[in-house]
């Protein structure tokens, strides 16, 4: 019966001889197993080690699973996921783009509203400036009848105080004259012991009064 036996060198190689086993060995003989972790049997039927699975090449079902995932994934992002994806940012563009459209009609609303308030703000401040030219022509007008009547008024009071003084003063120089021809003569007639003419006295009393007034 052929045994192997497995030696490690100082390199940390493992090399593995076949011998014959002796067939009166003791039943109580230990046996030596291979010190490695994955075991393979050769031709010969003798375990020896071997180089295991490659750990950076995935197994046949792990490639299967992760296939089967993926197109799984890509249908449900494909079918479902993608199209209630889209539909919901489609909507959210229509609101937004809805949005955007109202801003843009309020804005112009607002801007007609504005130019129509700025014309009919021109169109009032011009009528009102109309109106307050007319207001002020008429009053204008009036003021001038109101002057022309007070100072009518006033001509005709000054014409006619004017004549009443004219004709006291005259009723006075009258009074006054006949006053100083009455004294005039009296003192002549004392002085001379006669009366004088009377047209004569009446003459030099308004050359007198005259030259008075004159100054």
């Amino acid at each position: 019966m052929l045994r192997a036996v497995v030696t490690r060198n100082a390199g940390g190689n493992l090399s593995v001889s076949l011998v014959a086993a002796e067939e009166g060995a003791e039943e109580g003989t230990e046996e030596h197993h291979l010190d490695c972790e994955f075991l393979e049997t050769n031709s010969e039927g003798v375990e020896v080690c071997g180089e295991g699975p490659n750990p950076i090449m995935p197994e046949m079902k792990e490639l299967a699973w992760t296939a089967g995932t993926f197109i799984v994934f890509a249908l449900l992002m494909r079918f479902v996921l993608f199209p209630r994806l889209k539909k919901g940012m489609d909507a959210r563009y229509g609101s937004i783009r809805a949005d955007h459209e109202g801003a843009d009609a309020a804005r112009a609303k607002a801007q007609a509203e504005v130019a129509e308030y700025q014309t009919q703000l021109v169109s009032l401040k011009s009528e009102a400036a109309t109106r307050v030219d007319a207001a002020r022509q008429q009053f204008e007008s009036e003021r001038a009848a109101k002057l022309g009547e007070v100072n009518a008024r006033i001509a005709e009071k000054r014409a006619a105080a004017a004549a009443e003084a004219e004709a006291a003063r005259a009723a006075v120089h009258s009074q006054i004259e006949s006053a100083v021809s009455s004294v005039a003569s009296r003192a002549t007639e004392l002085t001379l012991g006669k009366a004088p003419a009377a047209s004569a006295l009446s003459e030099a009393v308004s050359a007198v009064m005259s030259v008075g007034a004159g100054r």
